[in-house]
């Protein structure tokens, strides 16, 4: 039994004429006929009495007809789901991102394709880049945003926004006084609050430090904490230095509650992430268009405290 088979069925039933339900549905009057005899023929059931040169519904007709009304609704509605989902109507998008960037640069973006697509559910969980990556590859995520570099051979990484790294201490420590601090010192002059390791900050800046010479291993770690709240807040408050994104450190830096040591590091990369083999959703391919937006407007600004 097919769809059209169904609603071949349904129009004559309600019309109880054959010429009248080809009309309806753009069918000649003897294809009509012949898709009525064929259902009736392959399961053995009258479902129309003709009574000279008029057709009346059988009892079983009626009892078919409820049921075949019935299944074309549900097609109908699912259709209706498929369409929806292909506009962006309904559905939902799941995403995985490191801490700093689930904190501060993704929020905006998310809000501007929640305005523009309102039935879709967004679906947010945090972690550092090692469970970003992990929760693409699985699939428990089908976009995944990290802070530096990952060698996951399954994942398209792509960059789309560029993201300043900061030495911060508060503001009585002695590199709060803007002299040039020397790689050796980094190791030797203060001890250090860190993020947890796999944490996408604390990679980039030891990845930065050893190529100027410094051991990560060398640095007096003695204290690691897992968010950035908590490290800028044990470096406040003691006489430790931390490593922050510069989108971190900003409200604190013009407040004058941290201090940025005159240590030079390159800028790292936020990188969208996504699964090679599996397929793109609409909405997956919005996100990124506006995140490579946010990204263009990020360039325009990066602020004094960056420079």
């Amino acid at each position: 039994m097919t769809f059209e088979q169904l609603s071949i069925f349904v129009a004559v039933a309600e019309r109880e004429h054959l010429t009248q339900a080809a009309r309806a549905i753009g069918l000649t009057p003897s294809a009509v006929s012949s898709s009525i005899r064929t259902l009736e023929a392959f399961y053995g059931v009258e479902l129309f009495h003709r009574v000279g040169r008029r057709i009346e519904l059988t009892n079983e007709g009626r009892v078919f007809l409820g049921e075949a009304k019935a299944t074309l609704a549900r097609a109908k509605a699912a259709a209706l789901v498929l369409a929806d989902l292909g506009g962006l109507q309904r559905g939902e998008l799941t995403i995985c991102a490191s801490q700093t960037i689930a904190s501060y640069w993704l929020p905006p973006v998310l809000m501007r394709f929640k305005a523009r697509y309102p039935g879709i559910d967004l679906k947010l969980t945090i972690g550092n880049t090692t469970t970003v990556a992990r929760a693409v590859v699985e699939g428990l995520a089908e976009i995944g945003f990290i802070e530096g570099e990952i060698d996951e051979p399954a994942l398209s990484v792509q960059r789309v926004a560029e993201d300043a790294i900061l030495i911060v201490v508060g503001p009585r420590h002695p590199w709060a006084n803007g002299k040039p601090v020397k790689p050796n010192e980094l190791a030797t002059a203060t001890s250090w609050v860190m993020r947890e390791q796999g944490s996408g900050t604390r990679s980039a800046f030891e990845t930065a430090i050893t190529r100027q010479g410094v051991a990560a291993n060398d640095l007096r770690v003695v204290l690691e904490l897992p968010s950035n709240e908590a490290v800028i807040a044990a470096a406040r408050e003691g006489g430790c230095a931390t490593v922050v994104s510069g989108a971190v450190a900003a409200p604190l830096l013009r407040q004058g509650l941290l201090v940025r040591a005159n240590f030079p590091l390159p800028s790292r990369d936020f990188a969208l992430l996504r699964h090679k083999q599996r397929h793109r959703s609409r909405a997956a391919a919005v996100l990124e268009e506006l995140s490579q937006a946010a990204a263009a407007a990020d360039q325009d600004g990066l602020d004094d405290w960056v420079l």
